[in-house]
């Protein structure tokens, strides 16, 4: 199995029972996750060699964001303890046509305090395989955006294959300030992940003259997006999930590539997702998924090799919906059911 790293924020996740709205609540359910995290899960609980790099402030609540990283076999012996306080965000699950929420309370949390003095990144990846990130950490901080180019300047040093979901996040940053530090970043990056709204917002790609959101054209718009990214960074990889949502608890969730090389396109099976039970951590276990199937296709030519990791990657993305909280906890027999056609449903006895 490979060994695989990933470095981001990991928070304590405050959110609204029976999807109830904000002013309803008495209480809050409490789950950890944040994007990289839960892409380590993923991996950890697939069989892979899971590294969690975080930084968390060193008291209970941090112990406890870490305790639930090992409680599914993450790795986290270079986790910093430093910082004031572990991030948090506030959910309230939508439903029908009334959308989720998310509040985030995560100034001045430990990672977008951290420096790269905090990280001893050559030990990091010695021996690794593959490092994870998403447009999210240096989206925290500035002091987060370089922590993150650091790590990447060390995974390439290593030769480590890297991937990034894009993930622009509107109430973190201005689409201005992310294509200043995430065109910079793309240098490192050997596998995209980002959906017609991230191209546009953090690298700043448009379809030619197609509506990425009108029925038959919608896959030439995403073509043309992905070779516009591959003739500027030259990845192996582009990659989006694609997400029809009917409403808050009723999606229609597929997914497309490109091999960088070839410019071979390709769309995976589609699946309907009704009822929703939670979307939080969704498009992380696509990467997880997708980074597990190129992992273990390894030995294929490059074509077959998309083929296989889409469709486990959309498979497992899938299955994500329908567990509460951000961690996909799905096994490997799991997704391969459902990737090999059997979403009956039907009572495992």
């Amino acid at each position: 199995m490979a060994k695989v790293v990933t470095m981001g924020e990991i928070m304590l996740r405050l959110s609204t029972p029976n999807n109830e709205k904000f002013i309803q609540a008495d209480e809050f359910d409490i789950n950890y996750g944040g994007g990289e995290a839960n892409v380590a899960v993923s991996l950890a609980n697939y069989g892979h060699d899971a590294e969690f790099v975080t930084a968390v402030p060193d008291n209970p609540i941090g112990a406890c964001a870490v305790a639930a990283l090992r409680k599914y076999g993450v790795e986290t012996k270079n986790i910093a303890k430093t910082g004031e306080r572990l991030g948090i965000y506030y959910l309230e699950t939508g439903a029908s046509m009334r959308a989720s929420n998310v509040v985030y309370d995560r100034a001045h949390s430990s990672i977008s305090t951290a420096t790269a003095a905090d990280f001893d990144f050559d030990k990091i990846f010695d021996g690794a395989d593959w490092f994870h990130f998403t447009g999210i950490t240096p989206a925290v901080s500035d002091a987060a955006a370089e922590l993150t180019e650091a790590a990447l300047k060390a995974a390439k040093k290593h030769g480590v294959t890297v991937s990034v979901d894009l993930n622009f996040r509107k109430k973190l940053w201005s689409s201005e300030k992310a294509q200043k530090v995430m065109t910079n970043l793309m240098q490192y990056v050997d596998v995209c992940i980002g959906n017609e709204e991230d191209a546009e917002k953090v690298l700043g790609f448009k379809p030619g003259n197609t509506d990425v959101t009108s029925g038959e054209l919608e896959m030439a718009g995403y073509q043309d997006i992905f070779n516009q990214m591959i003739d500027k960074f030259g990845f192996k990889y582009v990659i989006s999930s694609l997400r029809e949502s009917f409403s808050a608890s009723h999606n229609g969730w597929s997914a497309c590539i490109m091999d960088g090389a070839s410019r071979e396109f390709y769309r995976s099976r589609r699946y309907e997702i009704n009822p929703i039970v939670d979307r939080v951590g969704g498009g992380d276990s696509f990467a997880g998924g997708l980074i597990c199937g190129l992992i273990d296709n390894a030995d294929m030519e490059a074509v077959p090799r998309m083929k296989a990791a889409i469709e486990y990657a959309v498979a497992a993305s899938a299955l994500k919906h329908t567990i509460p909280g951000d961690f996909n906890l799905v096994t490997r027999a799991d997704v391969e059911a459902l990737a090999g056609g059997d979403g009956s449903g039907r009572v495992q006895r």
